[in-house]
């Protein structure tokens, strides 16, 4: 059978943060899965960098792992702490910045 969750280890404890590195200027993505119903990817992203407007065809919801994520959704801003998580509503548009690096992991429910 192939493996749904890819790109990182089974049966394995492992710390997400260690699996996306930080580049200057960039964001970083590590796909974890991608099916017809649902999508998983760490990201890392550095200071100043971030994703324009747009919306997605499912709930996304954004889990910062390290840092901080200011997260815009339908015109509204939001300050996403470490440890701490945020739901954008599928066709709402939102947008993702990072005053300093922060790491996330994306989960995509379509």
């Amino acid at each position: 059978m192939a493996e749904l969750i890819k790109n990182i280890e089974h049966a394995t404890v492992v710390d997400l943060h260690d699996l996306v590195a930080y580049q200057t200027g960039k964001v970083v993505s590590r796909t974890l899965a991608q099916t017809g119903g649902a999508g998983i990817t760490l990201m890392a992203f550095d200071a100043g960098e971030g994703i324009s407007t747009h919306a997605a065809g499912g709930d996304a919801m954004v889990t910062v792992l390290e840092g901080e994520a200011q997260i815009t959704i339908d015109g509204k801003d939001y300050v996403v702490p470490a440890g701490h998580a945020i739901v954008m509503p599928a066709g709402v548009p939102h947008a993702v910045r990072a005053a300093q690096r922060f790491k996330m992991m994306l989960t995509v429910v379509f």
